[in-house]
């Protein structure tokens, strides 16, 4: 695992702390839509279908979408069980998280 994946992880647990974070695909793909999202997070271990329709939509909606972890550790970084993506709704830690995982490429 990159070095900076662990001061994301810790990101992300603050941002949840915050509610700043939206997890579950048909809540991720809403605030994709309506342009709530700042960056989507994917578990490496993500399914094919919820996969292929979080990327297009990000895609197409010029949202930022990285592949980091686990299941596991994306769920553990948020304090839930296992979560496939993780949608970041606040600018502020969507530009520190982006920055951090652009540095670790």
């Amino acid at each position: 695992m990159p070095n900076n994946y662990e001061k994301v992880f810790q990101l992300l647990g603050l941002a949840a702390r915050a509610r700043k974070i939206v997890s579950g695909t048909d809540q991720i793909l809403l605030a994709i839509r309506n342009k709530d999202a700042s960056i989507v997070l994917l578990s490496d271990d993500v399914q094919k279908v919820a996969d292929k329709k979080i990327r297009q939509t990000a895609e197409s909606n010029d949202i930022p979408l990285y592949i980091i972890g686990s299941r596991e550790e994306l769920g553990h970084a948020i304090g839930k069980f296992d979560r496939i993506a993780v949608a970041v709704v606040d600018k502020g830690f969507g530009k520190k998280i982006k920055s951090l995982l652009d540095e670790s490429e």
